[in-house]
C-alpha cells in the first residue's frame, strides 16, 4: 500500500539554530495570502466590522444594555 504526500507551502517561525530569513517560496506564499486578504474585502466589509464591533460591546453589557432599552421605552411611553 502506497501513501502519497502532499507537499504544501507552510510558513515556519522557526530558525532551528541558523540565521533567520525568508526564502523566495515562504514570500511567494505569503503574497499569495495577502492577495486573498484583500480581495475577502467587499463593498459592506467596514459596515461588517462596525456590526461585530457593536455585537461584543453589547454582548459584554447585556444586562446594562436592557436596563438602558428599558428605560428609553420608559421614558418614550411617559411623553407620549
Amino acid at each position: 500500500m502506497s501513501t502519497k504526500v502532499v507537499s504544501a507551502t507552510h510558513w515556519s517561525t522557526a530558525s532551528d539554530g541558523s540565521t533567520t530569513g525568508t526564502s523566495p517560496m515562504e514570500l511567494s506564499a505569503l503574497g499569495e495570502h495577502l492577495d486573498l486578504c484583500k480581495g475577502s474585502r467587499g463593498h459592506l466589509f467596514a459596515l461588517h466590522c462596525v456590526m461585530e464591533a457593536t455585537s461584543c460591546f453589547v454582548a459584554s453589557r447585556f444586562v446594562t444594555t436592557l436596563l438602558v432599552i428599558a428605560l428609553l421605552i420608559g421614558a418614550a411611553s411617559l411623553m407620549l
